[in-house]
């Protein structure tokens, strides 16, 4: 029964609280169709379907979409402003087809550098491509941005879309064949090594405008929120992670074994060693995330790294067991503690040295953890995202390691694993959370046989495709009630 129905919605809606939060509206499958953010999460969910509301509804794809309505999921949050932030994270992960706010980023502009050109060159772009392509944005501002690329091809002597370089022979190239080469001081002929260390330090000073730009937009999303002005403070957000998810494809970009930044170490675990002043290389590393939407579906990561590189065999995944709610500090030692109290009791190594994903407060929980299982912890750092600053837990202040440091990077690449890895078991879990509420709406379906199917089939996916006889083989489903059970999941 459609949730807009008068005795479901009337029920439902008494229930909901005079709270801000996010609302999500799903079908009858239980996939997303719409998810929006609400001061007061009972007026908002309630004013859809109040007959006073009438041009509100009479909107062809409101009306629609309220259409195929059937039931609804919730998240309290403690403030407008944070519902606006949950939002925004809800309708990137789920893309419902309803939200159209944070799927059109094509008005702001990229820009793309193809490390596999010869000579790459720097463009102008508005969608970015799964082509292995280094992408920096996006900007909103496009005079100011072409007058930095105008600026950078003096400071640098790179070639725009506009460059028609000619191949001279013996690996020689002649950039230009006019006077700007005079005008922008740079040797007009060089080889293709030559003018990849120009691409290079480019790319650097670009990441970090950036950067700087995604700075100055969070302070005046929040100036917006703080402000109450809450539709601008959303119009910001939407740059503000189309910025951040640029960023990190960036970040993975510049690991490309085609592209080196100058300075950089030939082996990022022995220059690890040496800022860190540790006794041996940390030949095996592990790093620790935690990942939850508002102290909902939180979750943790472990990943490992050996020589430098990912040791996907030993990835390991945790629910929070021991509470629930928002506490990251909490969260952390418990999984710290879980991992190392398992290694001592089958009598595996610790590793050489265990990354936190965050500033001190995470590292002294993590730190606890150790402590309190009388365990000796191996060396301990954090990585605070801030600054890319690393934390100590022996007294010893911040360091913050050069920006072109292979040790950085080799820093960053375990914690953008380890975020990665827990942001996609926090979206499984609640993928199958969701997904498996459609079946509180059959008729006659108990808990235990509801965790029969569940542990019979074990996604819903097998279960909507098995037909009534496979159904049959559950204990305590009938070929009656295998019937309508397979027509009720068949429904659209």
């Amino acid at each position: 029964m459609p949730i807009h129905e008068p005795g479901k919605f009337k029920k439902i809606v008494r229930q909901l609280p005079h709270r801000p939060g996010v609302y999500l509206m799903k079908d009858r499958l239980g996939a997303i169709l719409y998810v929006g953010k609400a001061k007061d999460l009972k007026k908002r969910v309630g004013s859809y379907f109040q007959p006073s509301r009438r041009n509100l509804v009479e909107q062809p794809k409101i009306r629609a979409m309220i259409g195929l309505v059937h039931d609804l999921e919730i998240v309290e949050v403690r403030s407008e402003a944070e519902a606006l932030l949950l939002e925004g994270k809800l309708i990137k992960e789920w893309k419902p087809k309803y939200n159209t706010d944070f799927t059109d980023d094509k008005r702001f502009l990229l820009i793309r550098v193809d490390p596999g050109e010869e000579l790459p060159r720097f463009r102008l772009v508005r969608i970015r491509k799964d082509d292995h392509s280094l992408y920096f944005g996006p900007f909103a501002h496009s005079g100011l941005l072409r007058k930095t690329l105008t600026e950078m091809r003096r400071r640098f002597g790179i070639l725009l879309s506009d460059g028609r370089p000619a191949n001279l022979g013996d690996g020689r190239w002649q950039l230009y064949d006019d006077v700007r080469s005079e005008i922008y001081g740079h040797p007009n002929t060089v080889t293709s090594n030559e003018y990849r260390k120009r691409v290079e330090q480019a790319s650097v000073f670009l990441e970090g405008k950036s950067r700087e730009w995604l700075l100055e937009l969070k302070a005046a999303m929040q100036q917006a929120a703080d402000q109450r002005e809450f539709e601008r403070a959303a119009g910001i957000r939407d740059v503000v992670f189309a910025l951040e998810g640029t960023l990190q494809k960036t970040r993975k970009f510049t690991r490309d074994p085609r592209i080196f930044f100058p300075g950089e170490a030939d082996d990022p675990v022995t220059e690890l060693q040496s800022h860190l002043r540790l006794k041996e290389a940390p030949a095996v590393i592990e790093c620790f995330d935690i990942s939850h939407i508002s102290g909902t579906f939180a979750v943790a990561s472990m990943v490992r790294f050996h020589d430098g590189k990912p040791d996907k065999r030993h990835y390991r995944r945790y629910k929070i067991k021991s509470f629930i709610g928002n506490d990251d500090y909490r969260a952390m030692e418990e999984v710290v503690a879980r991992r190392y109290m398992r290694l001592q009791r089958e009598g595996k190594p610790f590793p050489d040295l265990v990354l936190i994903d965050g500033g001190i407060g995470q590292v002294r929980a993590a730190l606890k953890a150790f402590l309190n299982q009388h365990l000796e912890p191996p060396a301990l750092i954090g990585l605070a995202k801030k600054k890319e600053t690393v934390v100590f837990t022996d007294g010893r202040p911040p360091l913050n390691l050069p920006l072109r440091s292979s040790a950085l990077r080799l820093l960053q690449h375990l914690r953008d694993e380890a975020h990665r890895f827990a942001n996609t078991f926090n979206a499984e879990t609640r993928s199958r959370r969701i997904r498996e509420t459609v079946l509180d709406d059959f008729p006659g379906l108990g808990p235990v046989r509801r965790h029969a199917l569940l542990n019979h089939f074990k996604t819903m996916e097998r279960l909507k495709s098995a037909s009534p006889e496979a159904l049959t083989e559950v204990e305590g489903i009938g070929p009656k009630f295998s019937e309508r059970l397979y027509a009720f999941l068949n429904s659209s």
